[in-house]
């Protein structure tokens, strides 16, 4: 049971947004059930911010559709449950606020107004908000709209917790549902070592993880894969600059050429071993990285990211890796390009993951009951110790965009997975 306390916070929203990550009802559950433990009321809202954004227009939030009211029966058997008990959605209040100065324009800043109005209509005293980076932004720009609020009006403490199977989170190690997402994509590629073996052939496999190559790091290593690559690795003689016409700014591209070699290299190195098959796992950042000649007609976001999921990098590297192996060998080789990740984001969650999701939990508790803490991050290290990060600590105060952890270049993980690959020289 918790540690008992006076208790000031008689009502706490929790919510989650973004994309779904195994354990996410274990970080749930055990937040609501702290605070269920101390006879506070507790809020699960539904889907994100989608339907608070939209507060005003929409009328009342209603219970039952907008949000649930949690309770011990609803609670039981859900922290090794699979999926999302509130649900999730994309939306994102604050998406128009991207400098503290965006806060004093009530046009920029009307999606959290609508957001803080409609839980301060259920009289909260705290927001629990789960989700990954983006979240961690609008869970920041929420406190700040709050701090330039006259001063007599109603305010609620926010404390973040951090999701993301992708792991590229700063301020914490590992990420709840990481391991599970690794766990599962790895044996998919376990399953694809037999068949590749079987057919003396080779399949490439793309993972999600748009920002840092972690998942496809991790999958690749407990698959057993012949080759990872990353956004990571695009570094030395594999990476060249072009000029985006489209912005006008140089970006750093890869040398197709030498990545499609690298990859050739060794399947010839696995054939001198007698072993005519394998599996490739490349992170789907890597997309972000083709030659603009690639990329004519692939749309992109309000930031002038490249719509990624247009671009098929499976199959694209597949065929070029098959063509450059016939151009080398006077030989042909299936390459078989697979997309994989979707299926991870509500496996059943590990043991692990419940127990890093359970303490993160607890840890939003302990923060705004026993801590009495706003704008802080939850994270666990060590022996699930709970540490508070402040939002300051992990947000950009000018531009209020976060930082992206990746994996570093000759860290012993990274030099793990290159240890364990097929050696080329």
């Amino acid at each position: 049971m918790p540690d008992h306390h006076t208790l000031d916070i008689k009502r706490v929203a929790i919510l989650f947004a973004g994309g779904p990550a195994p354990a996410a009802n274990a970080v749930i559950s055990t937040a609501a059930f702290s605070f269920l433990e101390e006879g506070a009321q507790v809020f699960g809202i539904k889907h994100g911010y989608s339907r608070l954004s939209d507060y005003s227009a929409a009328g009342p939030l209603q219970e039952g559709v907008d949000y649930i009211r949690f309770t011990h029966d609803l609670l039981t058997n859900a922290r090794s449950s699979r999926g999302i008990m509130i649900g999730t959605a994309r939306t994102n209040p604050g998406k128009h606020v991207s400098s503290p100065e965006h806060l004093k324009d009530p046009e920029l800043v009307a999606p959290l107004r609508r957001v803080y109005e409609g839980l301060c209509s259920l009289e909260v005293d705290a927001l629990i908000s789960i989700g990954g980076d983006d979240t961690l932004k609008t869970a920041n720009k929420l406190k700040m709209f709050q701090d330039n609020l006259p001063g007599d009006a109603r305010r609620f403490p926010v404390i973040h917790l951090p999701k993301t199977i992708d792991n590229d989170y700063s301020g914490i190690d590992f990420t709840f549902g990481f391991f599970t997402a690794v766990e599962t994509l790895a044996e998919e590629i376990r399953n694809l070592n037999y068949d590749a073996a079987a057919g003396r052939a080779y399949f490439l496999c793309e993972a999600m993880g748009r920002s840092a190559g972690w998942l496809a790091y991790g999958a690749a290593i407990a698959g057993e894969a012949s080759l990872v690559m990353s956004v990571e690795d695009v570094t030395g003689e594999l990476a060249t600059e072009e000029v985006d016409p489209e912005t006008n700014e140089t970006r750093k591209v890869m040398v197709l050429d030498k990545v499609i070699d690298k990859m050739v290299d060794m399947m010839i190195a696995r054939e001198r071993e007698g072993r005519e098959y394998g599996t490739i796992v490349v992170a789907e950042g890597l997309a972000e990285f083709l030659p603009m000649s690639y990329l004519e007609g692939v749309s992109r976001d309000e930031h002038g990211h490249i719509n990624i999921s247009a671009i098929n990098l499976s199959t694209l590297i597949s065929k070029l890796i098959a063509k450059r192996y016939n151009e080398r060998t006077g030989k042909t080789r299936k390459v078989n390009g697979l997309q994989l990740g979707y299926e991870s984001r509500c496996a059943p969650p590990h043991a692990y993951d419940v127990m890093l999701g359970s303490s993160l939990g607890v840890g939003a508790y302990r923060a705004l009951v026993e801590e009495k803490l706003n704008g802080v991050m939850v994270s666990v290290s060590g022996q699930f110790n709970l540490h508070y990060v402040p939002f300051e600590k992990l947000v950009d105060p000018k531009t209020l965009v976060t930082k992206v952890r990746f994996i570093e270049p000759q860290s012993d993980f990274h030099r793990l997975a290159r240890f364990l690959e097929t050696c080329t020289e």
